[in-house]
């Protein structure tokens, strides 16, 4: 199937899963940061085809599916496939473990996964490294950019384009943690 297609098919089914969700901060839907970090994934393509786009952008429109709507691992099995589902899965915070140690847990579950799951965390904190919001306290900024630099650490070896993209977006970052 072309990758268009199934982009609408991903786009379709996680708008109608998180359709009452906004982008956090803003007015804006959900499905504003979806496309855009499936808009990241394409473009990391576009400079060096060495991943399979087709699943990729599909994980992409579909990363947070699970940790943030209704939808469970295996209803996205059965919509999609398992390869898909596992990938989301990794993707999506433990949240029985203590906020402090979901993200490590999920880049350790993320590493058992093909390289395509890291290139979509990757992808997906190049979006989040936007103006903080108002509210945010200056610890939680410091703690987001530190999130930041473990995700690029941890994953970066997955896509040069993507790893230089959040380099440059941590650089950027770091001025409103002061």
């Amino acid at each position: 199937m072309p990758t268009q297609d199934l982009y609408q098919e991903a786009i379709k089914y996680a708008g109608e899963a998180h359709k009452n969700q906004l982008v956090p901060g803003t007015e804006s839907n959900y499905l504003l940061h979806l496309s855009n970090v499936a808009m990241e994934v394409m473009f990391a393509h576009f400079h060096k085809q060495n991943f399979d786009l087709n699943f990729t952008v599909q994980i992409a429109l579909l990363h947070d599916i699970v940790e943030d709507t209704d939808v469970n691992y295996q209803e996205l099995s059965e919509k999609f496939n398992y390869k898909i589902a596992n990938g989301v899965l990794a993707l999506s915070k433990d949240k029985t473990l203590d906020k402090v140690n979901q993200l490590s847990d999920s880049l350790k579950r993320i590493l058992k996964e093909p390289k395509e799951v890291g290139i979509v965390k990757l992808a997906d904190r190049i979006t989040n490294l936007q103006k903080p919001p108002a509210h945010w306290s200056p610890e939680k900024k410091k703690t987001y950019l530190k999130q930041a630099m473990e995700i690029h650490s941890n994953l970066g070896k997955n896509n040069e384009y993507l790893s230089n993209r959040l380099i440059n977006k941590i650089e950027k970052y770091k001025f409103h943690t002061i």
